[in-house]
């Protein structure tokens, strides 16, 4: 992997690590696992992240549940299909197990991508003020991984005047909700997760001045 597209998605994530590793997928005869780490917000909240490792890293360093890891690597996203519709799936790529350190943000992402959908401006209940984002994130072999994010106040005003095609330099955190999504009249509604990154930094990439 190039030393640009590295740059162009990076994460660092320190947490509990939830469940056991399942069987993912198979690439190169290499395999891949995934599990959920749990990460605690400054509100006491926790974040359910699924994480993608490869045998190789956890044979090298073992995944234990309970334990307390953590990695750097990237958020990447595939499509799957289910019930005929295309579903984005999100996961943080384990690409190295690293040192616990208390000094460190325990989630951080930092993007360079851009803008493929028109944002989506709304306000909460309580007004405030939000925007919904899509970032096309370059990936080597002529892939992308399309990250879903979200913008608050005074950036939230900003990224909603941006056209599709925008450029831009964002550091967050990846942040897990649960919602409510009903199929139809006849079954009660099924919980599923989302997943975002909710940014903390943006800038336009051409002068990198954070807004």
């Amino acid at each position: 992997m190039s030393y640009d597209m590295m740059n162009n998605n990076k994460v660092f994530l320190q947490g509990k690590v939830a469940d056991e590793p399942i069987f993912n997928h198979t690439v190169m005869d290499e395999h891949f696992y995934t599990f959920n780490l749990e990460i605690p917000r400054l509100s006491g909240q926790m974040d359910l992240i699924p994480v993608t490792i490869s045998s190789k890293l956890i044979d090298s360093h073992g995944i234990k549940v309970g334990e307390m890891i953590a990695l750097r690597g990237q958020f990447r996203s595939f499509n799957k299909l289910e019930d005929g519709r295309s579903r984005l799936i999100l996961s943080a790529f384990c690409r190295e197990i690293c040192e616990l350190d208390s000094d460190i943000n325990s989630n951080c992402i930092e993007l360079s991508g851009y803008i493929c959908k028109s944002p989506i401006y709304r306000t909460t209940p309580f007004s405030r003020e939000i925007c919904d984002l899509l970032i096309a994130v370059n990936r080597n072999y002529d892939k992308s991984d399309y990250i879903p994010c979200i913008a608050w106040g005074r950036n939230a005003q900003f990224v909603n005047k941006l056209p599709v095609g925008t450029k831009l330099e964002i550091v967050g955190r990846i942040q897990s909700r649960t919602y409510n999504k009903r199929v139809d009249e006849e079954h009660e509604p099924i919980t599923k997760t989302a997943y975002e990154v909710s940014i903390t930094k943006l800038a336009l990439a051409e002068d990198k001045t954070a807004l």
